[in-house]
C-alpha cells in the first residue's frame, strides 16, 4: 500500500505538471483515478463531509489526508533507511542504479544535492569498482553511473579472458578410497562445479566458452530462469525440475554412490491442502516449531551440508545479529547455485520446552523458513527414525528431546457463492446450511465469582464521579499558528435531539463536561448502535489537524498474542468508560468545547474522538501495569488480558491486577464479555492458534463454544447483504421503491430481506466499485476459464440485474488483458485495412514465428519454427529449443530456408525478442532482407503464419 500510494501521488503531480491543470480542477481529476479500496474508502470520507468543505478541499489537503491514512510516517523513515544501507552485492550496475532511483525517492534529504547523490551512490558499489571512479576525482551523477558501468564491463570481458578455473564446492565432503558403484553423472561433477568451462575430457573442444550469469552465477545460453517458477528440464511453468513429469525417473537399484559433494534440496511444497493426504508425511521430514516464541515451518534435512533460514521469516520477526562471513556457494538439487554471505547467529529454537540454538545463514526461500542441516542435527547427535517420523535430540549424557510430527486437522476451504452454486447443481455434490449460536447462560454478577466478590467495588454500575490525579494528564498541544475553530451545530431529527439533551444531562451529572464559554466549538452527531441505541460523536476532525500528533506507539496485535504461549486460563477485563477515567489538562480544557441546541459544553475528562487519545490512554495503562507487562497480564488500551497456566495461578494473577485497579482507582465494567473475541477483532484479525488451545474463561464457562469456534467463523458481510445497503442510496432504486409502495411496477418488487429485485434477479445499485467486482467473479474466477461476452452475460442475468448489464460485460471482456493476449478474432475486423502485398515470387517474401511451450522431444526439441511463404503459402516446420543461441538459430534458417530457397526479400515477424536482437538484425541487413514487425495485439498483421500455426 504506501509505496503505491507514493508511486500514484507522484504519477498526478507529473501529470498536473504535464496538462497543465489548474489548482481548482486537480481535486477533481484525481478523484477519477482513485480506484479499489483506497476509491471505497474516499466514498466513505467524501460522503461524511459537507458541501463547504468539499468546495474548499484542494490537492494539498487531499495528498495529506492520503498520507496519513495510507502512507504512514513510521514507513517513510523504514525506508529511508533502507535507502541508506543500500548496497550493490550481487546486482550489476544497472540494477542497482534502478533500485537506488526507485528508494531514493523516500529519502529525498540525503540526495537533495548533487554531492549527496553521488556520496550516497558511491557507499553502495561494490569495493573494485568504487575505488576505480573515486581515483578521477569528482563528477557528477550520469558521469558516475556511466563510469560505473564502463569499469564492469570491463570487469567481465577480464574475467571472460581468463582461463577457466576450477571453483571450490560448499564444504567438500571425504571422498572414499573405493568406488564401485559410480553413477554415470558422477565424472561430470568437476563441470558443473566451474564457473566457465573449459575443454571436455579427452581432448575434445567442449562448447563455445560463455561468460558467467550475473543471476546465478552459471554459464549458460538465452535467458536466465533463476527465481522463476519455470522447470530447467522441459522449460515449462507451474512445476520445478523434481516434479518433471518428463524427467525419467531413476530405477529402484540405482543405489546411491558413496557420499560426494552435498547439495541443499530444493524444498517441497509447503501448502498441505494442495496436494494429496499424508503424501507430505511420507516426503519430508517437516514441521511446526517456534523461532522466538514464533510458530516457523521448519525441515530436518540430512542431504544439507549447512542450516539455512529464509530471509522473508527473519524480516517478520525482525531478528537482529546477521553478520556477513566469507561467501558461501549453495549447490541445489537443479544444478543451480546460490551464494550468501550473511550468517544469523544465536537463533532460538523452542523444542519440547527446551531452548536450542543455531547459526543458519540466510537465503531467500518460499516453501520453508528453516533448514536444520547436518551442522546442527551433529550438534546435538540427532536420530532421526523416518519411519515413527521421530528426531531425538540428545543434549547431553541421559538429556535428550524427542520432536516427533503428528497428522494435522486441515481447515474447510472458503469458495465464492457463485462457486457454491455451480458445485449444487451437481448431482453428486450436497450441500448443508450450518447456523453456529453460543449455548444460552444465566447472566453473572461480579458477585458470582469468589475472586471477583473481594473486588465489587472495582465493578461499579457507574462511575463514582470524577477521576482523580494520576501521574498522567491528556495534552492537547498545537501546532504552531493555529486558532480556536469553531462550527454551527449539525441539524439533528427530534428523536436525536431528545437523546441528546439526556446524555448531556447524565454527563453534567457525573462531572465529565460543564458548560463552557470557549471561543471552540466542535458539532456533535450520532451514530446508531447494533442495538438500537445512539452513541453521541464530536466531531472533533478540525481539533485533530492543528493538533501536534503522539509519537507513542500502539503495541502490535501480533506481538501481544505471542505472549499466550503456554497459556490456558484466561480473564478479560474492560475498564468502563476508560477514556473518561482520565483528566485533561486545566488549559487544555476549553479546546474540547462542543456545541449544541441545549449549550455550549467542554470536558474535563479525555473525550473520545481526539487523535491522541489512544495513545495518552496506552502510556497510562503501560505505566499501572508495568511490573506485570508480559508476565500474566498483556494490555490494549482499555483492555486487559490476564493469562495463567493454571487455575490455581490465575486465582493469584488476577486478584493481584484487581488490586493494582483498585489502588489507582480506575474502574472496570461489570458487564465483561465472556470471550476474547472483542479484543481479537478490534484489529480485525483471527487468531488461529487459539483454536488449537484448551481455554478456560474464568466467569463465563458457558462461552467455551464461541471461543473454540473463533477459527471457523468468518464475520465478513455477503455480496446480496452490500448490495442491499448500497441500493438505499441509489436514486433510482429508491424511485422504483415509491412507485412499488404506490401501486406496484411490473416486474420489481420488494424481497423478503427487503432488498430491491426484478423478476427474481437483485437489483444491482449503480455503484462501479460493486458492479466490477460481480463482473470479475464472473469472467477471472479460476474455474470460468474466462468466458465470451455472450455466455458471461447469461451467467450473471440469472442472478443479477442492473441498467445497461449487457453493455457493461461486453466492456469488461473486451478491456481483459487475458482475452485479448489468448483469444483469436472470428470475425472481420471494422473499417477499411490495408492488406500486404501479394509477393511476385515464390519464396520472395516470408512470415515466420513460435511455436512454444511443446513436451520435450526425443532430442530434447521444444519448440517448432513456422516459416510460411506469402505467395504459395507453404511452409516449413523446423524444430529448435527455446535455449538455443541466436548463433545456432540463425545456422538453422540458413540450413533449412536460406539453402533451399534463396535469400528472401522481405521477413515479417512479430516482435519476439529473438528477431528484434542486434544479431538477427545485422545478418538480414548484411544479406539484404528487409525485416518487418507487427504491432502489439494486431496478430492480423502476420495473419498467414498465425492460421498456419493454428491448423499445426
Amino acid at each position: 500500500w504506501p509505496v503505491s500510494v507514493a508511486e500514484w501521488i507522484r504519477k498526478m503531480e507529473r501529470i498536473f505538471r504535464i496538462m497543465g491543470i489548474f489548482e481548482a480542477h486537480k481535486m477533481a481529476c484525481a478523484e477519477l483515478q482513485i480506484e479499489g479500496a483506497a476509491g471505497d474508502w474516499w466514498e466513505d470520507y467524501w460522503r461524511l463531509r459537507t458541501e463547504d468543505e468539499r468546495d474548499a478541499m484542494r490537492w494539498a489537503q487531499f495528498k495529506t489526508i492520503l498520507e496519513d491514512k495510507f502512507y504512514p510516517r513510521h514507513f517513510k523513515q523504514r525506508m529511508a533507511r533502507e535507502f541508506a544501507a543500500l548496497q550493490q552485492g550481487e546486482r550489476s550496475v544497472d540494477e542497482y542504479e534502478r533500485e537506488f532511483a526507485r528508494k531514493s525517492a523516500f529519502a529525498s534529504h540525503l540526495v537533495d544535492t548533487e554531492e549527496k547523490k553521488v556520496a550516497q551512490f558511491l557507499d553502495g558499489l561494490r569495493s573494485n569498482i568504487r575505488l576505480l571512479i573515486t581515483s578521477n576525482g569528482f563528477l557528477d551523477y550520469a558521469e558516475t553511473v556511466e563510469r560505473a558501468q564502463q569499469i564492469e564491463a570491463c570487469i567481465l570481458r577480464d574475467t571472460r579472458a581468463q582461463p577457466p578455473a576450477r571453483q571450490p564446492a560448499a564444504i567438500p565432503p571425504p571422498q572414499p578410497a573405493q568406488q564401485t558403484n559410480k553413477r554415470k553423472w558422477d565424472g561430470r561433477k568437476d563441470k558443473w562445479n566451474r564457473r566457465q568451462r573449459g575443454p571436455a575430457l579427452g581432448g575434445q573442444p567442449a562448447r563455445q566458452d560463455l561468460p558467467a550469469c550475473a543471476t546465478c552465477g552459471r554459464p549458460h545460453r538465452g535467458e536466465c530462469l533463476a527465481g522463476q517458477d519455470i522447470c530447467f528440464h522441459c522449460r515449462r511453468p507451474g512445476h520445478r525440475i523434481r516434479d518433471c513429469p518428463d524427467r525419467p525417473q531413476p530405477q529402484q537399484d540405482q543405489r546411491p554412490p558413496a557420499p560426494r559433494q552435498p547439495a541443499q534440496r530444493q524444498p517441497a511444497p509447503r501448502q498441505p491442502a494442495q496436494r494429496p493426504p499424508g503424501q507430505e508425511q511420507q516426503r519430508t521430514m517437516s514441521g511446526m516449531l517456534s523461532l522466538f516464541h514464533t510458530p516457523i515451518f521448519a525441515l530436518f534435512d540430512t542431504g544439507a551440508t549447512h542450516s539455512l533460514v529464509s530471509t522473508q521469516c527473519l524480516s517478520a520477526l525482525g531478528a537482529q545479529g546477521v553478520s556477513t562471513v566469507e561467501p558461501l556457494e549453495i549447490s541445489l538439487a537443479s544444478g543451480r547455485k546460490i551464494v550468501t554471505s550473511s550468517l544469523a547467529k544465536n537463533l532460538n529454537i523452542d523444542i519440547g520446552g527446551r531452548t536450542l540454538v543455531v547459526d543458519a545463514f540466510v537465503i531467500d526461500m518460499n516453501d520453508f523458513d528453516l533448514i536444520l542441516g547436518m551442522d546442527w542435527l551433529t550438534r546435538y547427535r540427532a536420530d532421526i527414525r523416518c519411519r515413527d517420523r521421530e528426531v531425538t535430540l540428545h543434549l547431553s549424557e541421559g538429556d535428550h528431546i524427542t520432536f516427533f510430527w503428528t497428522k494435522s486437522r486441515t481447515l474447510p476451504h472458503v469458495i465464492s457463492m457463485a462457486k457454491a452454486t455451480k458445485y449444487m447443481q451437481r448431482e453428486d455434490c450436497q450441500g448443508f446450511l450450518v447456523n453456529i449460536v453460543g449455548e444460552s447462560s444465566e447472566k453473572l454478577s461480579p458477585g458470582d465469582i469468589h475472586i471477583v466478590r473481594e473486588f465489587v467495588d472495582v465493578f461499579p454500575d457507574q462511575l463514582p464521579g470524577g477521576p482523580p490525579n494520576r501521574q498522567v494528564e491528556f495534552t492537547i498541544d498545537l501546532v504552531p499558528g493555529a486558532g480556536p475553530v469553531s462550527k454551527a451545530p449539525y441539524r439533528m431529527a427530534p428523536k436525536e435531539l431528545q437523546e441528546l439533551k439526556a446524555q448531556i444531562q447524565e454527563l453534567l451529572s457525573l462531572g465529565f463536561i460543564r458548560p463552557s464559554v470557549s471561543p471552540w466549538g466542535a458539532p456533535v452527531l450520532f451514530v446508531k448502535k447494533k442495538d438500537g441505541s445512539m452513541r453521541m460523536c464530536i466531531d472533533y476532525q478540525d481539533l485533530n489537524r492543528l493538533t501536534v500528533k503522539n509519537k507513542y506507539l500502539l503495541p502490535r496485535i501480533k506481538d501481544l498474542f505471542d505472549q499466550l504461549r503456554g497459556a490456558s486460563v484466561f480473564s478479560k477485563i474492560d475498564l468502563r468508560s476508560g477514556y473518561h477515567q482520565l483528566k485533561i489538562r486545566e488549559a487544555d480544557v476549553a479546546k474540547t468545547a462542543f456545541r449544541t441546541r441545549y449549550g455550549h459544553y467542554e470536558f474535563v475528562v479525555m473525550p473520545f474522538g481526539l487523535s491522541n487519545a489512544p495513545a495518552v490512554f496506552m502510556d497510562l495503562m503501560n505505566r499501572v501495569f508495568h511490573p506485570f507487562l508480559d508476565q500474566f497480564v498483556i494490555v490494549f488500551i482499555n483492555d486487559i488480558l490476564v493469562y495463567s497456566s493454571s487455575p490455581e495461578q490465575h486465582e493469584e494473577h488476577l486478584r493481584t491486577v484487581l488490586e493494582t485497579l483498585r489502588r489507582e482507582k480506575l474502574y472496570a465494567n461489570r458487564k465483561g464479555k465472556g470471550e476474547l473475541t472483542c479484543m481479537i477483532t478490534q484489529q480485525r484479525q483471527l487468531i488461529h492458534e487459539f483454536a488449537r488451545m484448551q481455554l478456560e474463561v474464568v466467569g463465563s464457562p458457558p462461552k467455551l463454544p464461541v471461543v473454540g469456534g473463533i477459527r471457523a467463523m468468518r464475520m465478513w458481510p455477503t455480496l446480496r447483504d452490500r448490495i442491499r445497503r448500497d441500493q438505499a442510496f441509489d436514486e433510482f432504486i429508491r424511485s422504483m421503491g415509491a412507485k412499488i409502495h404506490a401501486g406496484g411496477v411490473e416486474g420489481f418488487y420488494r424481497g423478503t430481506d427487503g432488498a430491491l429485485e426484478y423478476k427474481g434477479r437483485i437489483v444491482v445499485p449503480n455503484v462501479e466499485t460493486l458492479k466490477k467486482e460481480i463482473l470479475t467473479e464472473a469472467h477471472s474466477a479460476p474455474y470460468l476459464a474466462h468466458p465470451s461476452s455472450t455466455k458471461m452475460y447469461h451467467d450473471l442475468k440469472s442472478s443479477f440485474w442492473w441498467k445497461g448489464m449487457k453493455r457493461d460485460v461486453a466492456e469488461f471482456v473486451e478491456k481483459c488483458l487475458i482475452c485479448q493476449q489468448v483469444k483469436a478474432e472470428r470475425k472481420v475486423p471494422p473499417g477499411l485495412m490495408q492488406p500486404l502485398e501479394i509477393p511476385q515470387w515464390k519464396w520472395e517474401k516470408l512470415t515466420m514465428d513460435f511455436v512454444t511451450g511443446l513436451p520435450m522431444s526425443a532430442k530434447h526439441h521444444d519448440a517448432v519454427w513456422v516459416v510460411v511463404d506469402r505467395l504459395t503459402k507453404s511452409a516449413h516446420f523446423m524444430p529448435v529449443r527455446m535455449d538455443m543461441s541466436m548463433e545456432q538459430l540463425a545456422e538453422t534458417y540458413l540450413q533449412g530456408i536460406v539453402r533451399l530457397h534463396g535469400v528472401p526479400a522481405e521477413i515479417v515477424s512479430d516482435r519476439d525478442p529473438r528477431f528484434t536482437g542486434h544479431f538477427w538484425e545485422s545478418l538480414n541487413e548484411s544479406m539484404g532482407t528487409k525485416l518487418k514487425f507487427s504491432s502489439a495485439y494486431h496478430p492480423q498483421t502476420d495473419g498467414q503464419s498465425e492460421r498456419t500455426i493454428q491448423t499445426l
